[in-house]
């Protein structure tokens, strides 16, 4: 039985808003209400990559969005975030993984290559490396699929889909996964992404941001009450077994509480002691 619209949330909103939504399974949950009925004719969803929705917010050309978190954080001062959204985790998160021929201390001047899919990941990587006085060679190319993978690339960072679906064990010595290495630093959990509108447009329209926000809270909502359907299509969608992500959804936290909060702070900071930041990000939420 598909979900219906909350009576809540009114049909006649103007004007027309545009709803970033991250391509990876990994928002699936969020959305699963507005992909399953809760879709309003006002709203309308852009789906892509993560660096591709950073870029489309910055430049006006949707106005709500997951973002990365660091992206956030490099423009704080243009956005606000949205409360109880994100994408999150708890120690491993499968999806975000260095794949790589040497232990993590032994990349020094050695090739380690991103793709510009995710500023959260890059900057964390870039981050982990600086506090253990590590400094490779970074580089920005294909990491998508392994076989394209140039020769002489030591390490790889890899994110999303492709992190789950391609045997990077069989390739690389390590696989690190990134939010395993944050949870044994800090033990506290890691914000990948958030949820994010920008300022301007909030205080034109807060009323309008407010019942997208409410869309997507009842989304989130559904998506947890029918998270079997949701892991069904993942599989699907990413010829993958059930089990496998079952555990990735077991692992994935959607939420924003204090306790996230907090390790996002840290994280932002750690970016402005690492030069990573070029000013110290200020935390600051939409309330209508």
């Amino acid at each position: 039985m598909k979900p219906k619209i909350s009576p809540k949330i009114s049909p006649k909103i103007s004007p027309k808003i545009s709803l970033g939504k991250i391509s990876y399974i990994n928002a699936s949950p969020v959305y699963y209400g507005l992909d399953n009925g809760l879709l309003p004719d006002w709203l309308t969803m852009v789906s892509d990559v993560p660096s591709a929705l950073n870029r489309k917010i910055i430049t006006n050309q949707i106005e709500i969005s997951p973002i990365s978190a660091a992206f956030y954080a490099m423009n704080h001062d243009k956005l606000l975030l949205l409360p109880d959204l994100s994408i999150s985790c708890h120690g491993d998160v499968l999806s975000v993984i260095c794949a790589s021929n040497y232990a993590l201390d032994d990349l020094n001047r050695k090739t380690v290559m991103f793709s510009q899919e995710s500023a959260s990941a890059a900057s964390f990587l870039k981050m982990i490396f600086s506090q253990r006085q590590v400094y490779p060679d970074f580089k920005v190319g294909p990491v998508g699929d392994i076989n394209q993978i140039p020769k002489g690339v030591d390490a790889v960072m890899v994110i999303g889909d492709k992190a789950l679906t391609q045997p990077w064990k069989e390739r690389y010595t390590h696989c690190f996964d990134l939010g395993g290495i944050w949870y044994e630093m800090t033990g506290l959990p890691f914000v990948f992404a958030v949820w994010v509108v920008r300022e301007s447009f909030a205080k034109k329209y807060p009323g309008q941001v407010g019942a997208v926000l409410d869309l997507l809270l009842a989304s989130k909502k559904q998506g947890y009450a029918h998270i079997d359907e949701v892991i069904k299509a993942g599989s699907k969608k990413l010829n993958l077994s059930h089990l496998l992500v079952k555990k990735y959804y077991d692992l994935l936290i959607c939420d924003l509480d204090p306790l996230k909060i907090k390790a996002m702070k840290i994280f932002f900071g750690s970016l402005y002691e690492q030069k990573i930041l070029d000013t110290q990000a200020r935390v600051r939420f939409f309330n209508p």
